[in-house]
């Protein structure tokens, strides 16, 4: 859902001018100035790796629902995955800007008591360490999906629709958890034009990025 809404603004950015998808299925978008690879292996990007060179930014949006997953299946898909790519792309493009989203409550310490927030402390932790020229962890809090974006797992999708007429409400009663796709992706756009104050970016600071205050 994230990734879908920051596409959507890549795309309508004018100093945008080549966008390359990776994922599990195709976005179903068409655009000038789109590309889309759909890989065998998310895990190992060595068979097309002559095509992922020369790019300023990656936004990584992949990512899965803790529910039901052991610490074991989780820290597959979110942290070695993510580092998998991470290594590849570093490799590729020393200069890149490598935004990760990564979610409210995560935990820096990798001590916690919540399983999914020491993994996507430590997928932080690791991306921050690679010589990126600049890597920043996005922590976003409720997002709200805009302009027809959905989510693909059914019961975030019932929730979505019972929360969409309550939005406005929860934006007044409590600015500081709750953002939108449109806000993340032009946040992200924002700081690979010109930084951040700091590479761990929570919700407040992404609305404030949303509206280039940097």
């Amino acid at each position: 859902m994230v990734g879908q809404g920051v596409l959507r603004e890549c795309l309508l950015a004018e100093d945008v001018t080549s966008v390359l998808t990776l994922g599990r299925k195709a976005t179903g978008q068409q655009h000038a100035k789109l590309q889309e690879i759909i890989p065998k292996d998310l895990g190992d990007l060595s068979a097309i790796a002559d095509k992922l060179s020369g790019y300023d930014a990656c936004f990584f949006c992949l990512g899965v629902s803790v529910a039901g997953m052991t610490e074991e299946a989780y820290r597959r898909v979110t942290y070695d995955l993510t580092i998998s790519v991470a290594e590849t792309l570093v490799k590729l493009n020393p200069e890149m800007t490598f935004i990760y989203v990564s979610g409210t409550g995560t935990d820096s310490t990798e001590q916690g008591r919540m399983m999914w927030a020491r993994v996507k402390g430590a997928t932080e932790n690791a991306l921050m360490r690679m010589p990126f020229k600049a890597a920043y962890m996005f922590r976003p809090g409720y997002i709200q999906p805009l302009h027809g974006i959905r989510t693909k797992t059914k019961w975030y999708a019932a929730f979505y629709a019972v929360m969409a007429p309550l939005f406005p409400v929860w934006k007044l009663l409590f600015p500081k958890y709750v953002t939108t796709t449109e806000c993340v992706g032009r946040a992200m756009l924002n700081v690979t034009r010109h930084g951040a104050a700091k590479q761990i970016l929570e919700n407040p600071d992404i609305n404030g990025l949303c509206r280039n205050k940097v």
